[in-house]
């Protein structure tokens, strides 16, 4: 029996904990500096808007881990001697392990700001964060939020669930333009301002502005504009937290460098999710995926290599979902942007202006391969299946209904898509009947 230990409570160090644990009957211990337990990380928003308490974002029961011999460490790692296979902690003696993995997580990126390291400046990633966000709030007049990614968009919602004033900086001319089509990126932009948040479209952060006791008072733009603020939110992207693990013979790039086996160039050194960069990632994917979903298929992979079950990762058709305010975003397959030469794409925009369906196809062949939904929701498993099935954009239109998610509480736009396929491509497709339809939907959940 060997001993596992774990740097990280995310969801790739406790799926990793979980499939160790059915796969053998290894000792396990998991080792985290932020919170004693696992928690839902996409859930701290809403401790702040009051929509939930830490207690409910938890996905198990503290009996959970003794019940199933997983030993649990709050504390932090100094250090790794890779040669003596140990860990220097922080409060208690050096822990000894037969098989390590690292499952280190991601920390908000700073670039050097003037200022950036005052109190009041900081990103939203740990939950000492978010403690330290809510301490911060209370009589706060303005704050200002630096970058236009997922997490800015999440701050600037937390801000207005309490009625703060939110200037938002974003430094492309439309938010989120690298990842969402035009009509979707404008879309948000318009949410945003519906919303009223200060939304400041292609305008850069200079300086953040000290009040002579080391805290925030202003920023500067760099069109030389002084806005004053008791709190800036630096969201602008994370990166791997393996600032620790530099100068000790692992190999790191920007991340861990691992093979598909999650194995790092130490033998029995494992790495796996945000920090982890993969050196030969599957095609069409990118070497640093910070995903909750992938992370949590790097656990499990790495969980069945730990136990000699050899496997390969494979994170299958890419998919993410995230919420801008009130619209729901959702990604299967590739919806790239710039659109590449040899594809095309049918949209659809409800005339709220706060719905929107995108579906790729290539032109040659009429192949879908990727959907793109605002506002709207779809069964993951039927555009999942589509894709991977090689389904013509006719198929899917004419199937469409067998995608939507719960249709007696969600309205549903078949009528509207078959429309636009109709203007498009001259052709008049008919929806296939009931009976057809619940036949996708069984064979695709079997």
């Amino acid at each position: 029996m060997s001993h596992i230990v774990i740097i990280g409570n995310g969801i790739s160090g406790i799926t990793t904990a979980r499939h160790v644990r059915k796969l053998s009957n290894h000792q396990i211990t998991v080792i985290s500096a932020e919170t004693e337990h696992f928690f839902s990380r996409t859930a701290l928003m809403y401790i702040y808007m009051g929509h939930m308490n830490y207690e409910n974002t938890k996905p198990y029961e503290d009996w959970f881990w003794a019940k199933n011999r997983i030993n649990l460490l709050h504390d932090e790692v100094l250090s790794v001697d890779f040669d003596k296979k140990e860990l220097k902690m922080a409060s208690t003696l050096p822990i000894s392990y037969d098989k390590l993995v690292l499952a280190t997580g991601s920390k908000p990126n700073k670039f050097g700001w003037p200022g950036q390291n005052l109190d009041g400046v900081q990103g939203l990633y740990s939950y000492q964060d978010l403690e330290s966000m809510e301490r911060r709030s209370e009589h706060l007049k303005r704050a200002v939020i630096v970058g236009g990614g997922l997490i800015g968009v999440e701050m600037a919602e937390m801000f207005h669930s309490r009625g703060i004033p939110t200037t938002f900086l974003v430094r492309e001319k439309s938010f989120w333009n690298k990842i969402l089509p035009n009509e979707e990126s404008n879309m948000v932009n318009r949410e945003i301002l519906s919303n009223h948040i200060d939304l400041r479209l292609g305008e850069e952060l200079e300086e953040i502005v000290d009040d002579g006791q080391g805290k925030v008072k202003a920023i500067f733009t760099k069109n030389g504009e002084t806005i004053n603020c008791g709190f800036v939110g630096l969201t602008v992207g994370v990166s791997p937290n393996i600032s620790f693990l530099k100068d000790s013979g692992l190999s790191i790039d920007r991340g861990i460098l691992i093979n598909e086996k999650q194995e790092t160039n130490i033998v029995n050194v494992y790495a796996v999710g945000d920090c982890a960069q993969h050196t030969k990632p599957p095609a069409g994917r990118r070497n640093l995926e910070q995903i909750w979903y992938t992370g949590k298929i790097q656990g499990e992979n790495c969980a069945k290599n730990i136990c000699d079950k050899e496997s390969s990762y494979d994170p299958g058709i890419f998919y993410n979902s995230a919420k801008f305010f009130d619209i729901e975003y959702q990604i299967y397959g590739e919806v790239s942007v710039p659109q590449p030469e040899h594809i095309s794409s049918l949209y659809w925009e409800h005339h709220s202006g706060k719905k929107a369906i995108r579906i790729a196809y290539e032109k040659a062949s009429t192949i879908v391969v990727g959907f793109h939904l605002m506002g709207v929701r779809y069964r993951h498993e039927v555009c999942d299946a589509w894709i991977r099935k090689k389904t013509s954009l006719k198929t899917v239109i004419k199937n469409l209904r067998a995608a939507n998610f719960d249709p007696e509480f969600y309205e549903s736009y078949e009528p509207e898509l078959r429309t636009k396929f109709k203007d498009a491509t001259g052709e008049d497709v008919q929806q296939s009947p009931l009976k057809a339809l619940q036949s996708i939907i069984f064979k695709t959940n079997a």
